[in-house]
């Protein structure tokens, strides 16, 4: 249940008046247990979280400034309920404040960046656990190390958030149609990554809903290791049967690694959600290749099969099986972050397994 926490501002200052609407506590805890292993190579059996939600606690609160603008701030932080958070607590899933009217939402802060939401939204699996969209596999995993450029993480920079960004969102009284512009200015040093620039634009109505989007990273250094500039653009889709939904999506992702070489990640994923009872069957077989590389042209391809058991709204079981198959030198690994997984091997095909709890509040 969701709690209100207008009592803060006594808390914070006794005697002084709040303007705030509503703030509010909220969150997920989700612990499974999880088993990965490469064929031929290592296995491993770990307690682990986010197999089916990604657990996380956060603060998000409103106030009504009349004339239908608001202001607003959300901040939200991961949580290892396995571990109890043994690596501190941050607010790197978002930190962002806000104003919003009849004009749309300007927000301010770290968040989602527009290509992931076509990721997540049209994953059966929502890019969580052994059956996360093969897509971040590949940009995380090491199929741009066998091109001869820079290792995956690079790939994978901004294919989920940025910081420092400006983001407009369109108003949601526009006859179905939705979408945001982002930019993110020049100031990670950290990576040394230059500016971010992004857009998503969607259509929903009834049963349909697609939507296509656009990102780009501005090399920061291109000649040195770990910051070539990276440009994606995706397009996904929905189609609600009633019986089952159908999801598809395509994702085309290309690397600036400097003399001239440019790989370029092409990903695709079909699947679908099929309402069983109380709970729902996920399915999901998709694909990536990198081409360009001027050798070979790593390729992978992955299916996967859970159902979810809800025993209330808030409380679900679940369970996720994925087989994941290298070809011609790529080494994704099955399981999407480390170390809580394991490597890939080139050309070897992984297995993995979830099994867990999730809950809200």
């Amino acid at each position: 249940m969701k709690k209100s926490l207008i009592a803060l501002a006594a808390l914070a200052a006794a005697g002084v008046a709040s303007a705030q609407s509503s703030v509010t506590l909220f969150g997920i805890v989700d612990v499974n247990y999880a088993h990965y292993s490469v064929n031929g190579g290592s296995h491993l059996n770990v307690l682990t979280n986010s197999g089916y939600n990604s657990a996380r606690l956060g603060f998000r609160g409103t106030e009504d400034l009349g004339g239908g603008l608001a202001a607003s701030f959300w901040l939200e932080g991961s949580l290892a309920p396995d571990n109890g958070n043994a690596a501190g607590q941050t607010w790197q899933r978002r930190s962002t404040v806000s104003l919003s009217g009849n004009f749309g939402e300007l927000r301010l802060g770290r968040d989602y960046v527009p290509t992931f939401w076509n990721l997540t939204v049209f994953d059966p699996f929502g890019t969580n656990g052994v059956g996360t969209n093969i897509t971040l596999k590949a940009k995380t995993g090491a199929a741009v190390a066998a091109a001869g450029g820079t290792p995956g993480a690079s790939v994978a920079v901004d294919a989920v958030r940025s910081d420092n960004m400006v983001q407009y969102f369109l108003p949601a009284n526009l006859g179905g149609f939705y979408g945001q512009a982002s930019y993110a200015f020049d100031e990670r040093t950290q990576d040394n990554f230059g500016e971010y620039w992004g857009g998503r634009l969607g259509y929903a109505a009834g049963p349909f809903n697609v939507a296509v989007a656009v990102g780009k990273v501005k090399a920061g250094n291109p000649a040195a290791v770990g910051t070539p500039g990276v440009k994606t653009w995706n397009i996904g889709g929905q189609w609600d049967f009633g019986m089952a939904k159908l999801l598809a999506m395509y994702d085309n992702t290309k690397v600036d690694v400097g003399g001239g070489t440019e790989p370029d990640l092409k990903s695709w994923l079909i699947g679908g959600l099929i309402p069983v009872g109380a709970g729902e069957v996920r399915i999901s077989y998709g694909a990536s290749k990198l081409d360009n590389t001027g050798a070979n042209e790593p390729k992978a391809d992955q299916w996967a099969l859970g159902y979810v058991h809800n025993l209330s709204k808030r409380t679900a079981l679940y369970a996720t099986y994925a087989h994941l198959k290298n070809k011609d030198g790529a080494a994704l690994p099955i399981s999407q972050s480390l170390p809580q997984g394991i490597n890939g091997v080139a050309n070897a095909s992984s297995t993995g397994f979830d099994l867990g709890i999730r809950h809200s509040f």
